[in-house]
């Protein structure tokens, strides 16, 4: 009887990375890292596992994800388990954990590894990492300004302008005063109208009527809600600290909602506005009452998360991942002429090595041709041949492929000229 072969395909929604998207995926991580630490935020981690009763609290997210889209399963100690579908909730309990030992304000960051049982689309899978950035402590509306602004920050530091993205921002307490001047002060159906409010792009205008009245039972106040949503102009206090910075690129948008119940004042978006990839980015906002879950002292906060999946989707968009990835890990490749030298090869690659020289060794039987080849094929910097001359007479000579260039010398006349260059 014939065996039965696995399949070599990933599980549906997931990506296995190969070297090239993993040379990506670190570029984006890097820059993420590097733009977060210059505004002074520090990084932490916790495990994809949590316990399930951390998402059910009421307004510690929305019912879809806890309901519809959350990988959740009981453990061995009978203990209900999910794999964080976002990372606030998480940070929310570290930091009412710490709350009596830190000092505040607190600016942590984080890149989660997320997950979500969903349909996967462009932009949208079942797995995705995704920076996370949080300001804890401070209800001061330049809190909010300094989260946005990390936020630009990070599409400039990839190379964006201004003019290929655009910051809509909405808050949550004007609109719950707006809502209140038609007597609507029922928290549920608030609630209603803001998830409604989250799906409107993808609404037709009659399907959002039809939605509103439903909720409202009220042709006149659908009426209101809609006018004021195409027609309001508004600018915030945050929108003018922005400008100060001299941020422009922003506009106040009354149909941004944010799906999550746990926002409680600004929330914001950051949309790519090409028309080839018109999608939201970014999106994030105030929540002063998330670690009231955990104590009766709750923590201000103003975070946003922004997903790899997206952000890659982005700059391939713009063309902004061009010579910004390198193809090949190696600066210099060593090559033996003959199988024989393949030990003394390694030996010398040490040497580099050592001088952090990143040195790669082709220990393969291809002809000396096709070995040089590969190595410019891979894009690597530099070659050095050893063969059994270059062993006798300890001269080598050191290749430069991409200037098309060669020195010859002894390998530390070699390794210095090397190291002098790089």
């Amino acid at each position: 009887m014939k065996d039965i072969h696995l399949s070599t395909e990933s599980y549906k929604g997931v990506r296995d990375f190969l070297p090239k998207d993993m040379a990506i995926q670190r570029y984006i991580f890097d820059t993420w890292s590097k733009t977060a630490e210059t505004f002074g935020y520090v990084r932490y981690e916790a495990s994809i596992l949590e316990p399930s009763e951390l998402y059910k609290s009421k307004g510690a997210t929305n019912e879809e994800i806890v309901n519809e889209q959350t990988y959740t399963f009981t453990d061995r100690g009978e203990r209900e388990v999910t794999l964080r579908p976002e990372m606030t909730p998480t940070v929310a309990r570290m930091i009412a954990g710490l709350r009596r030992e830190l000092s505040f304000p607190v600016r942590w960051y984080s890149i989660p590894n997320l997950f979500r049982y969903e349909r996967p689309q462009r932009g949208r899978l079942r797995e995705h990492w995704q920076l996370n950035c949080d300001l804890f402590g401070t209800d001061d509306y330049t809190a909010d300004v300094e989260v946005i602004a990390l936020a630009y920050q990070l599409l400039i530091d990839f190379g964006a302008t201004p003019e290929m993205f655009e910051i809509r921002i909405n808050d949550r307490e004007v609109m719950r005063v707006f809502y209140a001047s038609l007597g609507i002060t029922d928290t549920e159906i608030i609630t209603a109208i803001t998830r409604l409010n989250d799906r409107k792009r993808k609404l037709t205008p009659e399907e959002y009527h039809t939605g509103l009245m439903e909720i409202t039972q009220d042709i006149q106040i659908t009426e209101e809600i809609i006018t004021r949503i195409e027609n309001t102009t508004h600018d915030t206090t945050v929108m003018s600290g922005l400008n100060a910075l001299g941020i422009t690129n922003i506009v106040f948008d009354p149909a941004l909602a944010r799906g999550f119940d746990y926002y409680t004042g600004t929330i914001f978006e950051v949309f790519d506005i090409s028309g080839v990839n018109n999608r939201s980015l970014i999106g994030g906002g105030r929540y002063d009452n998330l670690t009231s879950m955990f104590s009766d002292e709750p923590i201000s906060g103003i975070g946003f998360g922004m997903g790899d999946v997206t952000m890659r989707d982005f700059l391939t968009t713009h063309g902004l991942l061009e010579g910004k990835v390198p193809v090949c890990a190696a600066t210099l490749t060593i090559i033996p002429a003959e199988t024989e030298q393949n030990l003394e090869a390694q030996k010398i690659a040490l040497l580099f090595r050592n001088r952090d020289v990143k040195t790669a060794v082709d220990m393969s039987t291809k002809k000396l041709g096709k070995k040089i080849a590969d190595a410019a094929k891979q894009q690597v910097n530099y070659i050095l041949v050893v063969g059994s001359d270059e062993i006798a007479s300890s001269t080598f000579t050191l290749k430069n492929l991409t200037l098309e260039s060669s020195e010859t010398g002894s390998i530390d006349e070699l390794l210095a000229s090397l190291i002098a260059h790089l």
